[in-house]
């Protein structure tokens, strides 16, 4: 799952520059409309000086927390393990 932050960014840089303002980071999270990750902010801001353009900017969620993730592989190794001793007894 995934956030596209990209409008939001690109709104504030033009709102920023349309004022005659240089962008920066504190400027452009001033002139945000909802809460972006300061990285984003960051990677968007480096790249519209580079490119004059802003980036697709996204957040992709993580999907699972470590503990979920552990249990099911924990469980496939399981599987997979009483597979192969299945296979062993069959030779």
């Amino acid at each position: 799952m995934s956030k596209d932050f990209t409008s939001v960014l690109q709104q504030a840089i033009d709102t920023l520059v349309a004022e005659q303002k240089t962008p920066s980071v504190a400027l452009i999270k001033s002139r945000l409309s909802e809460p972006v990750p300061m990285p984003l902010i960051i990677s968007a801001l480096q790249r519209w000086k580079k490119n004059g353009t802003v980036p697709k900017v996204e957040l992709v969620e993580k999907e699972k927390d470590a503990q979920q993730r552990i249990a099911e592989l924990e469980a496939q190794v399981k599987a997979l393990t009483a597979r192969i001793e299945a296979l062993e007894q069959r030779q």
